[in-house]
């Protein structure tokens, strides 16, 4: 049985095609509570494109992709919501097996993972069949090639670097000089501020120069020098160890070779997946990884965050 056949493990979305775009700007205006203007987003619907969306957890677990009883997950369904309202066909899997074979017939891998995906022991979690060493060279491999890659939250905790935690590593692992940041310490959730450094960016043009959420931040190192920053995490004010350290990216665009890869540090909580703004982000994020879209992006890592390589230190 092939892995696409494996219905156990798996969801699979199809729908058709849609002539409707990322979103319509009065209905976008009535979905942002609190903005007195709204802007048109000039985005391209996704209708057609393929995205493997693979929820696999070989570290912590996030409530998102908890399956209960063998039913979806939260943020599954949303996802299985999204492909229905922008017309993309979605595969949902945690069987890292799928990197063996059937990877290629994606156009972009959509992961919210955590851990070695190798792994197959964690605790006492039962375990989905895990990547191949040989999967996770076909994944980079096809990135590189000119297969899309959009990470949300805890892909950044994903195949850590070899290294002290509060450290930059000389040389990352090669996923995470793919996805172009590592997840090093979150403190407690609360609201800070995003400062948006591309307002041109899809799915960015509606949220204004910053914006305000209720989130599990991620402090972050290992940035790629190349990266294109789209949201800055301001620290200022913000409480816990992990955070006492100058602005870092929190939100960004790369090109990995011929491959597009788009990451966002938000997604933790169930009502951020249900926000307008996470929603607008994650899927223009979506559209540029897929080529559904083109935006020019430029390193500018040096210019909006010169400190971000700085960590905290106790």
């Amino acid at each position: 049985m092939s892995v696409m056949q494996n219905q156990r493990r798996q969801f699979l979305v199809k729908t058709a095609a849609s002539s409707v775009g990322l979103f319509a700007a009065s209905q976008f205006g009535q979905m942002l509570l609190g903005q007195s203007e709204t802007k048109e987003l000039s985005l391209q619907s996704l209708n057609g494109k393929k995205i493997l969306f693979f929820t696999k957890s070989a570290g912590f677990e996030h409530s998102i992709v908890q399956r209960i009883n063998g039913a979806p997950a939260f943020g599954e369904r949303m996802m299985t919501n999204f492909a229905k309202k922008y017309g993309f066909e979605l595969l949902i899997t945690k069987d890292g097996r799928v990197f063996d074979s059937e990877y290629e017939n994606f156009d972009t891998y959509f992961f919210y993972t955590s851990g070695d995906l190798t792994s197959t022991k964690v605790g006492n979690i039962e375990q989905e069949p895990a990547m191949t060493p040989r999967g996770k060279e076909n994944l980079l491999a096809a990135i590189a090639a000119g297969k899309g890659f959009v990470g949300s939250h805890c892909a950044s905790d994903t195949f850590h670097s070899k290294g002290a935690r509060w450290e930059n590593q000389e040389k990352p692992d090669p996923y995470i000089q793919m996805i172009g940041g590592e997840f090093s310490g979150h403190g407690s959730q609360q609201s800070t501020t995003m400062k948006v450094c591309d307002l041109g960016f899809p799915g960015v043009e509606a949220v204004g120069d910053a914006f305000s959420m209720q989130e599990e931040w991620y402090s972050l190192k290992n940035f790629a020098s190349d990266m294109h920053v789209v949201l800055l995490q301001e620290t200022n004010g913000m409480s816990d160890f992990d955070y006492q350290r100058p602005a870092y990216p929190a939100t960004w665009a790369r090109r990995h070779d011929n491959g597009r890869v788009f990451y966002t540090s938000m997604g933790h909580r169930e009502d951020v997946w249900t926000n307008p703004i996470f929603e607008s982000i994650v899927m223009g994020g979506l559209a540029w990884a897929s080529g559904s879209i083109d935006h020019k992006i430029e390193p500018n890592l040096n210019e909006v965050a010169p400190e971000a390589a700085k960590l905290p230190r106790k």
